[in-house]
């Protein structure tokens, strides 16, 4: 499998988890410039902004660690730039899902709420 079809393997089992889990996507890959927000989803009334890491099961790095503080910057700013142009008033949060895979088969999802940043707030 390349690294985009594991992305988009990893993507799907996120936003299937969401939902799942009582989660209604507003959006995926959602684009503000050159910034990227993988899933944004609504439950109970929190706007939540999801990055997804997907990575093989054997894989010696955490996929969380992948979202260092530059693309945790970039997220923030994808982020806000989504609630202005939308007009969002909801409280949101940062989340990350980790999908682990092997051979192109999911053998685990992780959804870390609040991930990195404290819970923002909509302007």
């Amino acid at each position: 499998m390349t690294n985009q079809e594991i992305g988009i393997l990893g993507e799907n089992a996120a936003a299937d988890f969401l939902i799942k889990n009582g989660y209604v996507i507003l959006e995926r890959n959602y684009r503000v410039n050159h910034l990227e927000i993988d899933i944004i989803a609504l439950k109970e009334g929190m706007l939540v902004f999801v990055e997804v890491k997907t990575r093989a099961a054997d894989y010696l790095v955490a996929p969380q660690e992948a979202v260092n503080k530059q693309k945790q910057k970039f997220i923030i700013n994808a982020a806000n730039g989504y609630i202005r142009h939308h007009k969002r008033s909801e409280e949101a949060r940062l989340d990350v899902i980790t999908v682990l895979h092997k051979a192109g088969k999911i053998v685990s999802v992780n959804h870390i709420e609040n991930a990195y940043y404290p819970t923002v707030r909509s302007f």
